[in-house]
């Protein structure tokens, strides 16, 4: 028996990095979709009022920061928080599909530039309404969503010098590490209902929006996925070894199952009943 025939009949190893890469475009997907939905929910909920009154379309749209009588600045940072919301919610994960960046150059990099300026906006818009309405929680969720907000501040800046100075690998990264604590919004969202759905709850207290599940989930909601993306690119170097992308892999599948259940719980218990 030749080399040839042997290496047809032997069992081919498994190939670690073909099942990072997999489950890693199985959790885009999945993602991609959620936030097709939420995107769906802010365009049927919140646009025709805003379109139809401006600030006063705020009023009753169970927002815990919307319209106030009297707080012109605080109403402008709450509506452009809500308009923009569509390009970053939207935008984002657009941007990180290969086909839109190989075959339309020039739509993505507008839509680079316009999710870069929509994400700074709106955060510096969302830390305003933070320290200025005190509306969710308490002093812990507070300084969880500032920490989110310098990051996007940050990460924008580290996006953007790393492409003006063509070091467009680096760019990337941080771009995609941008889109993960732009995200933390939505990763809220879903991970509150998902969790409401397995364990009824649990270290929730609704009325006060307080509890230790919540002061968690309001770091975690862009620590673990950035984590998780750091580990992803370590995934990608040589020197990573098979039992670091199998626990990723091990990591990861379980987190996309969660996130699904999110997606669901909140499409159906949160946004589908408001359109």
């Amino acid at each position: 028996m030749n080399d040839a025939v042997l290496s047809q009949t032997l069992p081919r190893p498994f190939d670690t990095l073909r099942a990072v890469n997999l489950t890693v475009k199985t959790w885009f997907y999945v993602a991609a979709i959620g936030h097709a939905i939420f995107l769906a929910y802010i365009l049927a909920v919140f646009y025709p009022p805003i379109a139809q009154s401006g600030l006063h379309g705020l009023q009753g749209l169970h927002l815990p920061t919307g319209f106030r009588e009297g707080d012109t600045l605080g109403n402008l940072a709450s509506v452009s928080h809500v308009l923009l919301a569509v390009i970053v919610i939207g935008g984002g994960p657009l941007q990180l599909v290969p086909a839109v960046r190989r075959h339309a150059p020039a739509f993505h990099r507008w839509l680079g530039r316009s999710y870069l300026l929509a994400a700074m906006v709106s955060s510096i818009g969302g830390l305003y309404m933070t320290w200025t309405r005190h509306t969710v929680g308490n002093l812990v969720t507070q300084i969880g969503i500032t920490v989110d907000g310098i990051l996007i501040l940050a990460f924008a800046f580290l996006a953007v010098r790393n492409a003006m100075a063509g070091r467009i690998t680096e760019h990337r990264r941080w771009a995609l590490r941008l889109f993960m604590v732009a995200s933390a919004v939505w990763f809220f969202r879903v991970a509150l209902m998902g969790w409401a759905v397995l364990t009824d709850g649990w270290g929730i207290h609704w009325e006060s929006f307080t509890g230790p599940f919540l002061y968690t989930l309001g770091f975690g909601n862009y620590l673990l996925p950035l984590a998780m993306l750091e580990w992803y690119f370590y995934c990608q170097k040589r020197k990573a070894g098979q039992g670091i992308q199998i626990a990723f892999v091990s990591t990861l599948l379980p987190l996309t199952v969660f996130m699904g259940i999110g997606i669901f719980a909140a499409t159906m218990g949160l946004w589908l009943p408001r359109v």
